[in-house]
């Protein structure tokens, strides 16, 4: 047996999974925040150092734009599906419904990270604050363009302000967030989807 061989194999570090190390960074900084996620939390969570970071992903800020990527296209991949629901109303109740389930959901930390993340943000963390909040327009912008066209085909009534309507959605989910990460139930936050919905203009 090749005794050197067998040294190099025992003293081999095991494989580096790229989307696991990924996952786990999207968890600390859901939980925590940008600013709140320190390098010391990212590598224990990771399982691997400073250095491997830093190869592996660049820097915090891009570790963190690539962990909301992730978080964008799978925990709330449901927020661009819900502006496909045929009516106005339909995609107001997925849209809060699914966040409310997100939001206070077991396995997950609570909150919204798109919301939490900046939240603690100070001078040295602009861009990504700028970003997030880049993000959280770019919906309210979305909401706004589905409920024009809602108004074209008679969904909502021809008086009905597009832009308050969506302003006024995206007001009630980041308020359901910041609920959430002050201990509201599921039940409690569906609650406010249903008054939400209860006053929603009724098609004409």
């Amino acid at each position: 047996m090749d005794m050197t061989t067998t040294h190099k194999q025992r003293g081999r570090p095991p494989a580096f999974n790229h989307e696991e190390a990924l996952e786990k960074a999207m968890q600390v900084f859901w939980s925590h925040g940008y600013e709140g996620a320190s390098m010391a939390v990212l590598t224990e969570a990771m399982g691997i150092n400073k250095p491997s970071l830093y190869g592996a992903f660049g820097s915090k800020e891009a570790l963190f734009r690539k962990a909301l990527q992730r978080y964008l296209a799978g925990p709330v991949a449901y927020v661009a599906e819900s502006l496909k629901e045929p009516t106005a109303r339909k995609v107001v109740e997925k849209f809060l419904t699914e966040s409310a389930n997100l939001l206070t959901g077991l396995h997950n930390p609570r909150g919204c990270l798109v919301i939490q993340g900046a939240l603690t943000c100070g001078q040295g963390s602009e861009i990504i604050q700028q970003e997030l909040a880049f993000h959280r327009k770019a919906y309210e912008d979305a909401l706004r363009q589905r409920f024009e066209q809602a108004k074209e085909q008679r969904d909502l009534p021809e008086n009905a302000n597009a832009a308050v309507l969506a302003r006024f959605v995206a007001t009630v989910h980041q308020g359901m967030s910041v609920q959430a990460t002050s201990g509201a139930t599921k039940n409690e936050l569906l609650e406010v989807v249903q008054m939400v919905l209860g006053n929603w203009p009724p098609a004409p």
